[in-house]
């Protein structure tokens, strides 16, 4: 008799948990396959201290393969559910497509950033949800603090060392906090011309700090913010993002070349393919994490409405913590419905929160107990020391270094802002370079991206800011990023020109020229012809996580929700040894301010947001 086969989709908190303690119950009685973009687990809550040069990358990712026994690892992202069929198609980072079969599967895809109709954000804004993320954060500060030190011009000066955090919850202020720390740090150790300092911006519409937290936290968080010179501005928020500065909602305008936006998170829209109930974009399940009607479904994690036992008539929040308390009972209940122990609900006990400002101060309280300070500080990084799955050894040998040596504030260039868009929905997956991803149903407005003049050539515009070119001419679909967040289905005609012999079409060709045609060519946008973008205000706006290059969709294929019914797409090339560089295009290299920047050389350089 074969064994049974147990799909865990997602390797996050709740995923990573479910995979490890399935993998120690079943003991090759099961056949366990995780699916995941990557082939690592990310500690997400140390992820601020990566973007303040604190933790080197590696430190908060945890092996998937050499930490999970017994468990096969398939690189990929989920594209359609057959609950019928029992089975599960994806992606893989190539491009290939695969179909994994199961006769349980567990849904733990976790969560992506929330947009916001805002003008400009799309564009102009970035995410912080994922390593790559994290790692052009640190990039992008460190270059506008050495080019605001270089600059001669008061006003730009100043606009360089602003920067503007959105969301005053726990990953917006923990960005603020070591983000401060960061910028004082290399302003200490070379002073600006001009005399001026780095300045953070903090802003929520909500009315304290921290507001899903206890209210002394915030009392905490809010006092150390504005102690460091962190301008903290609650009841306020963007109103719109240009390429040179942010318009609030009271009015007021702001130089800066850098938003963070930690508004806020989804759960992944992957679920919403499957057609069952849904509490607020999460899959309702019972207390023993399992869809009511399907037995061979579990849901967990951010994607997972799951009862709280508690507080009757609610839901559990989204939180890591509950996600990694909900892949143990998960695990534990699928090994249940196999014949392996007893099923349990899930019941949990508030076990306090713990918010990480940088040094030696923290808000936390642990078990209810209120702390600030040192003392809180040490219970923060020892809680987080518990927690993790691994790196202990190494994370505590990090912050050591980091309390008796200066920080290497260096730009390595590896993530380009075009690698991380704000709409992606996969976070944890840089762009690849010189392809432009492409989803089916997105599209640009007929206007082009707000901040990119028409007529600019790939050669007067290698780095569009927060964004990618299109990838095809009238008759195609056209490039994500566009302002709202993501853009509309298809242009007139329906029919793609990916396929073009010898490269992608050029974009942005005045009065709608055809495409170049020419080896490792980039590729159109915004030709005429085009359908309006549906991300508008008055139109809902199409989600889902991004597709590889090199994959083909059949019409009529089921996917995520955000795709149109019937849209279909030319299949890319099968086997892509990588593109050729676009004509005249600058080699890679870390980017700088968007709008032109004179050089000591005569040359003009273009850069990022």
């Amino acid at each position: 008799m074969s064994r049974p086969r147990i799909v865990i989709v997602g390797a996050g908190f709740a995923g990573y948990r479910t995979a490890r303690t399935l993998s120690r119950l079943t003991r090759h009685q099961a056949d366990i396959t995780l699916l995941n973009p990557t082939d690592y687990f990310l500690y997400l809550p140390l992820l601020p201290q990566v973007a303040a040069g604190i933790l080197e990358p590696r430190r908060v990712t945890v092996s998937l393969s050499g930490s999970l026994p017994r468990v096969r690892l398939v690189l990929g992202e989920a594209d359609g559910i057959d609950l019928d069929a029992h089975t599960l198609r994806y992606t893989g980072p190539e491009g290939g497509e695969g179909t994994l079969p199961f006769d349980r599967l567990v849904l733990a895809a976790g969560s992506v950033n929330k947009l916001l109709p805002i003008p400009g954000v799309a564009e102009h804004a970035h995410g912080f949800r994922g390593l790559p993320e994290a790692l052009y954060l640190r990039d992008h500060v460190t270059r506008q603090v050495e080019l605001a030190a270089a600059a001669r011009d008061r006003e730009e000066c100043a606009a360089r060392c602003t920067f503007v955090v959105v969301g005053a919850g726990y990953t917006g202020t923990e960005v603020a906090a070591h983000g401060a720390m960061y910028t004082d740090a290399q302003v200490r150790r070379h002073p600006m011309r001009t005399g001026m300092r780095p300045r953070w911006m903090l802003l929520d519409v909500a009315p304290r700090v921290l507001p899903e937290m206890d209210e002394r936290l915030s009392v905490t968080a809010d006092r150390v913010l504005r102690q460091r010179g962190v301008d903290v501005r609650m009841g306020t928020s963007v109103k719109e993002a240009t390429h040179d500065g942010v318009v609030l909602t009271d009015g007021t305008t702001v130089g800066t070349r850098t938003l963070v936006w930690c508004v806020g998170v989804r759960p992944d829209p992957l679920v919403e393919s499957l057609g069952l109930p849904m509490e607020s974009g999460r899959l309702l399940v019972d207390p023993h994490l399992q869809v009511p009607g399907r037995p061979e479904l579990f849901a967990c994690g951010d994607v997972a409405a799951v009862p709280d036992l508690t507080r009757p008539g609610e839901f559990t929040p989204m939180t890591a913590q509950h996600a990694w308390r909900h892949g143990k009972v998960c695990a534990q209940n699928v090994a249940a419905s196999l014949g392996i122990g007893e099923r349990r609900p899930y019941r949990h006990r508030d076990l306090g929160f713990v918010v990480d400002l940088g040094g030696a101060k923290a808000a936390a309280n642990p078990l209810g107990l209120p702390m600030s300070g040192p003392a809180a500080g040490a219970v923060t990084r020892g809680y987080h020391l518990a927690a993790m799955p691994g790196n202990r050894v190494r994370v505590a040998a990090d912050w050591v270094l980091d309390a008796v040596l200066p920080r290497q504030a260096v730009q390595l260039g590896l993530v380009r802002s075009w690698s991380v868009p704000l709409e992606s929905a996969s976070p944890e997956v840089a762009r690849v370079p010189g392809r432009p991803e492409q989803r089916d149903g997105d599209a640009v407005p007929a206007g082009g991206p707000a901040g990119a003049p028409g007529g600019d050539t790939p050669e007067q515009r290698p780095d569009p800011p927060g964004g990618e070119s299109a990838k095809q001419q009238p008759g195609g679909e056209a490039a994500k990023n566009q302002p709202g967040g993501e853009s509309a289905k298809q242009q007139s005609g329906g029919e793609s020109a990916k396929n073009q012999s010898g490269g992608e079409p050029a974009r942005n060709q005045p009065g709608g020229e055809s495409a170049k045609q020419q080896p490792g060519g980039e590729p159109a946008k915004n030709q005429p012809g085009g359908e309006p973008a549906k991300n508008q205000l008055h139109a809902p706006r199409a989600t889902g996580k991004p597709r590889p290059p090199g994959k083909s969709d059949r019409p009529g294929k089921a996917r995520k929700p955000t795709r149109a019914a019937g849209a279909s797409r030319s299949a890319g090339p099968g086997a892509d040894p990588g593109p050729e560089p676009p004509e005249n295009q600058p080699a890679p290299g870390p980017d700088i301010a968007p709008g032109p920047v004179k050089r000591t050389d005569g040359r003009t350089a273009e850069g990022d947001s």
